[in-house]
């Protein structure tokens, strides 16, 4: 009788495959705006977490520097994004720095509640100067003195729900309106920069607590509206822009650019 012939074990098809390693982002220098509070505060964790070395800009430089402690190797720079000098100072000495910019992070952001027919126009200025030109001039500024020399780059435009919906009752016109227009320049540089190797999405958070929104959550008629509003009935808890902020900002999204990510509980597809 002869022998039975048992076959050599074979590797399985997916042996040694971690779909995890493509959301690394070991090696990275990104530069995040908005960094000493909030999600801007979350996502320097994160981003830190994932192995990106940070430089981290806002305009509280004692927030920053306690964050670093927490962070090391981060690099926390005092910056006003609403004044054109210093957002050149922050992308000059993050080049100086690390040599390159691997991701921008337009993070920083600012809100008015004024009712749109007494908004002073000192006012919707100062929202726009801070919520669209900076991140304008920042991702013009990384661009032109090193991602579009190197072919590489990426550029996340942290916006909001508010910039594809309209605020119902919140008397958010000027911050409405630039968001949809960092939206908007997002798909528009995605588009005029893609054959260069620069990805543009935009990050469209819903309602999270945060210095900005702190007060509307708070209140007693903020929290039921926002709730009774939102289909998920309740606020986004702040890790859970973690998953959409990595995939953005790493490999896992290489073929990805001029999208819109919305991370809202269901409030823009009502």
């Amino acid at each position: 009788m002869s022998a039975i012939s048992v076959p050599e074990p074979t590797a399985a098809p997916n042996a040694g495959l971690d779909p995890t390693s493509m959301f690394r982002l070991d090696g990275q220098v990104v530069v995040i705006t908005g960094t000493s509070s909030g999600i801007g505060t979350q996502f320097a964790r994160v981003l830190h977490a994932a192995g990106a070395q940070l430089v981290m800009a806002a305009r509280r430089l004692d927030r920053l520097e306690a964050l670093a402690t927490e962070l090391p190797g981060s690099v926390p720079i005092a910056c006003d994004v609403s004044v054109d000098s210093q957002c050149e100072a922050l992308v000059d000495s993050a080049l100086a720095r690390f040599g390159q910019i691997d991701v921008l992070i337009n993070n920083a952001g600012t809100v008015s509640t004024h009712r749109p027919e007494e908004e002073p126009m000192v006012e919707w200025r100062r929202v726009m100067a801070i919520n669209i030109d900076a991140a304008f001039h920042l991702s013009q500024l990384v661009a032109r003195k090193d991602m579009l020399v190197r072919r590489s780059g990426n550029i996340i435009n942290v916006a909001s729900v508010l910039g594809l919906v309209s605020s119902g009752r919140l008397n958010q016109a000027s911050y409405a309106a630039s968001k949809g227009a960092l939206v908007n320049i997002s798909r528009e540089l995605a588009c005029l920069w893609a054959r260069k190797n620069i990805r543009v999405n935009a990050l469209c958070p819903g309602f999270f607590d945060s210095e900005l929104t702190h007060e509307l959550i708070e209140g007693d008629f903020g929290s039921k509206w926002l709730v009774d509003q939102t289909p998920m009935g309740r606020i986004g808890d702040a890790h859970e822009l973690d998953g959409a902020l990595l995939f953005l900002a790493s490999k896992a999204s290489t073929y990805v650019t001029g999208a819109t990510l919305v991370v809202d509980g269901g409030w823009s597809a009502k």
